[in-house]
């Protein structure tokens, strides 16, 4: 295997790691870039679980086949069903590696790994470690990640931005420009392959659950050089967060799985303490619509109906704009056992006991089903992909790889709790094979011997882009657009979207792109300048908001987590497509498109997890709003 073959890794989180492990294993050198230190990734802050059928859940009746089916139903249809079979299938090859490397699941009685429900199951096949279970799996994988770096097949760049791929002549990706945010110094590295997985766009919408860091400039970056970007207009907001002034706090769906309710006392604006409402006059929402699923009905549904109940309905805990997730009718000892990561959260930040107390939660923005459009290999029957195939989750740009939340296959218009550490392992292993094929098939074409000049370029254009922002004179504060920017993409484009509400944030998020140019910088040094990292990353939100904002307009349809009010159905004979947008340089906007989506193994069917359509009774539970979110497709 030749030494100086090198494959750059962007993105330190269980993508990142996982794919760093596979392309180490291959006898390649990985440079893993990181813009915080890889256990700080926002993988760490995953709660819940990780999906795969194991022999416990079989003796249920479960199958990765029923792993599958659910996956995609819980997408609405919109994945592509090759990809997700393969991943469900080697879900439980994932659990096992996992348990080999260390990650401490909990366990049964009997010393089997324990399971748990999670939304859109009416199984239990959610493996877990306490509720921190991205942080015991990220440390396992970064474990072994470490054993390469002492074997130098693995370098860490920690506190390194990605800025930009740097793309050869024949339209290759062979390398990357990024930042060192301490010194601020701005390199190209060779490459040859490059793979993302720099995860979701939460702080797009301003308040979200994500990471400060989860901004999507990264993928605005290679969307802007030329990736094409997939199905932004779905975007995940989970049900249950810790309302905050400055962010929101996720409060993971473990605590339904576990057994936890949502409810609302039935009189409007009731002033009672929750312990002194009666059992008859607590409104248990989801169990009442949805008895087959109850309170672990999938993630859009529970969403909407928060939404219906609070904002349509006005029956919010105290008039405003909360429920009840309830844990007090469960033991202290089963509770810190199964969810004390949680609970710990809950205190520290609400300042009371859930175990003793009602959580007071609401929906926040959680997770981008969208991302940059991928390929794959698909088998002849369609069950599965081909293992090895050097197009396994590329871009558009050959040797641009697209691993984890940066991704867009996998969960369609919806994604299903606990798919998410599933997809980027799964994405890291079996796709990171991919990259070693690609890599392999090009062995005489070394990034090494190509002309400095191709790099020299990006790096003078990124020089360029900061010495505009340190140079600017304008008076408008980058944190005052970001403010305003998540105002208006949570308003018109999150829970419910109609023709009006998009209309104005796209005319909005224009503005707000005029005014970007008029830009001023509190500090213009270039020591770990924070106001100057912002303001860029700012530009490449505005960018890709715009796309967000325009599928949403074109999607005349509600389906899964996009739900729109003048479109209450799903239109399969229009919309059962992908979403896909393509820069363009001249006008800087985004030129959408639609594409067909590989439905080959399970046919489209009604999604509506046992709805059943009850007269409401009395005027409280009358919706206000005649467009009030339903959760049917």
């Amino acid at each position: 295997m030749p030494q100086n073959r090198r494959v750059i890794v962007v993105g330190g989180g269980l993508a990142g790691l996982a794919a760093s492990l596979r392309v180490a294993e291959a006898g390649f050198v990985v440079d893993l870039f990181s813009l915080v230190p890889v256990k700080r990734s926002h993988s760490v802050c995953a709660q819940g679980g990780i999906n795969a059928c194991n022999e416990v859940a079989r003796q249920q009746g479960y199958s990765e086949y029923e792993h599958f089916d659910e996956t995609i139903y819980g997408g609405d249809f919109l994945a592509h069903q090759p990809p997700v079979y393969e991943m469900a299938h080697w879900a439980p090859r994932i659990i096992d590696l996992l348990d080999r490397m260390g990650v401490p699941f909990n366990r049964t009685a009997e010393g089997q790994r324990d399971l748990r429900l999670f939304g859109g199951s009416l199984y239990k096949r959610t493996h877990f470690a306490g509720a921190t279970t991205g942080q015991q799996l990220l440390y396992a994988l970064d474990e072994q990640v470490r054993r390469w770096e002492t074997e130098d097949k693995v370098n860490k760049y920690e506190y390194w931005e990605f800025l930009a791929p740097v793309i050869d002549n024949n339209g290759s990706c062979k390398g990357i420009v990024a930042q060192d945010v301490r010194t601020m110094q701005i390199r190209a590295f060779r490459a040859d392959a490059v793979v993302m997985c720099t995860g979701g766009c939460g702080m797009i919408f301003g308040k979200s659950t994500n990471s400060v860091m989860c901004t999507g400039a990264a993928a605005s970056r290679c969307y802007q050089a030329g990736a094409w970007y997939a199905n932004g207009e779905f975007i995940q907001v989970h049900p249950t967060a810790i309302p905050g002034a400055d962010k929101l706090r996720l409060m993971s769906e473990s605590a339904r799985g576990e057994g936890g309710r949502l409810w609302v006392p039935r009189t409007k604006a009731d002033k009672r303490k929750p312990g002194d409402i009666p059992e008859a006059e607590r409104l248990y929402f989801l169990e009442e619509k949805y008895p087959k699923y109850g309170n672990i009905v999938p993630r859009d549904i529970a969403t909407r109906e928060i939404f219906d109940i609070c904002v349509n309905q006005g029956l919010g805990v105290g008039g405003g704009n909360m429920v009840y997730l309830d844990l007090t009718h469960m033991g202290r000892e089963y509770l810190e056992m199964k969810l004390g990561g949680i609970l710990e959260i809950y205190r520290k930040f609400a300042g009371e006991d859930p175990i003793e107390v009602p959580m007071k939660i609401f929906p926040g923005v959680h997770y981008t089903m969208g991302g940059l459009w991928t390929q794959y290999t698909p088998k002849d029957d369609l069950h599965g992909i081909e293992s090895g195939a050097p197009n396994s989750m590329m871009t558009n740009i050959n040797g641009l790889f697209a691993f984890g939340e940066v991704n867009y296959q996998y969960h369609g218009a919806n994604r299903l709790g606990a798919n998410a550490l599933l997809s980027c392992i799964f994405d890291g292993l079996f796709c990171g094979a991919g990259v070693n094929s690609y890599v392999s098939s090009h062995l005489y074409e070394s990034a090494t011997d190509l002309d400095q000049r191709i790099f020299d370029e990006p790096v003078a254009i990124e020089q360029a882009k900061i010495d505009r922002l340190v140079s600017a004179s304008g008076d408008e504060n980058p944190y005052q657009i970001g403010i305003e920017l998540g105002v208006v993409m949570t308003k018109g484009n999150t829970v419910v979207k109609s023709a009006v509400p998009l209309e104005e944030a796209l005319n909005n998020v224009q503005s707000l792109q005029e005014r970007y140019t008029n830009l001023g910088l509190a500090d213009t040094a270039m020591w770990t300048n924070q106001n100057l990292a912002y303001a860029r990353a700012l530009g490449d939100m505005l960018k890709l908001a715009e796309v967000l904002v325009q599928g949403s307009i074109n999607r005349k349809e509600s389906r899964g987590a996009h739900y729109r009010t003048d479109y209450p159905k799903r239109n399969d004979d229009d919309y059962l497509k992908t979403t896909v947008a393509s820069f363009d340089i001249d006008s800087q906007r985004p030129q959408m498109r639609f594409e067909a989506v590989e439905i080959g193994l399970v046919p489209p069917r009604e999604r509506t997890y046992g709805m059943v359509q009850q007269e409401n009774k009395g005027e409280d539970q009358k919706a206000s709003n005649p467009n009030a979110a339903t959760a049917t497709s």
